[in-house]
């Protein structure tokens, strides 16, 4: 098996309900020499092409809709022509950044195939109403979008999120996959879903 994951960190403004936030996001490509998948087009299109390197973008999958993970899909898909995957339970976070182009709705259990290996949707709420997972067995990876971080849950704060959800999607979802299972995030360090699961009641005692 040639899959493998390539890792790309991009830089800009998270932006919701009047507040900006700088950040520094995690770009996941997921495939081999020929073909990849882009989860979450973060803030630079021309960093992100330069990792596909020439290969064909079979997707780009948004693990949501907040603009800090959507605001280079324009650009990407003008260069590469890729479909664009996203759960339309975020499309009122979408219209914001992205009004006019279209997306491919993702669904619950769907797989997409890329490089010889099989990506799972996870629908996992919380963080937003669309917030997904990937999860890839054949590499013991799954892409945690900003549903699980290393140290806890995904921000549940602003609109359109919720914590008691997002706790439950984690329980559900998440920490149900094997514990060696490395969890590659939106932002910030990978970690291990063993590592996550051993901190879970700490989190539900400190409310958020």
């Amino acid at each position: 098996m040639s899959a493998r994951i390539d890792h790309v960190v991009t830089s800009g403004v998270f932006s919701l309900d009047g507040q900006d936030f700088d950040v520094d996001n995690n770009v996941w490509l997921l495939g081999d020499d020929h073909e990849v998948i882009v989860v979450d087009a973060a803030h630079n299109a021309d960093a992100i092409l330069a990792a596909v390197a020439g290969r064909k973008v079979v997707a780009i999958v948004c693990t949501h809709a907040h603009n800090d993970h959507v605001n280079a899909v324009a650009e990407l898909v003008a260069a590469t022509g890729a479909p664009v995957r996203l759960h339309p339970d975020d499309t009122m976070l979408w219209e914001v950044v992205n009004s006019g182009i279209d997306f491919v709705p993702l669904h619950e259990g769907e797989e997409i195939s890329v490089g010889g290996v099989g990506a799972t949707v996870i629908h996992t709420p919380g963080h937003s109403p669309g917030g997904v997972c990937l999860y890839v067995p054949d590499l013991s990876a799954v892409f945690s979008g900003d549903t699980l971080f290393h140290g806890g849950p995904g921000a549940t704060g602003r609109s359109f999120s919720d914590f008691p959800t997002i706790l439950d999607s984690i329980r559900e979802r998440l920490l149900t996959l094997p514990a060696a299972t490395t969890v590659f995030t939106g932002h910030g360090d990978s970690t291990t879903i063993g590592s996550e699961a051993s901190a879970y009641e700490e989190w539900v005692a400190r409310g958020h």
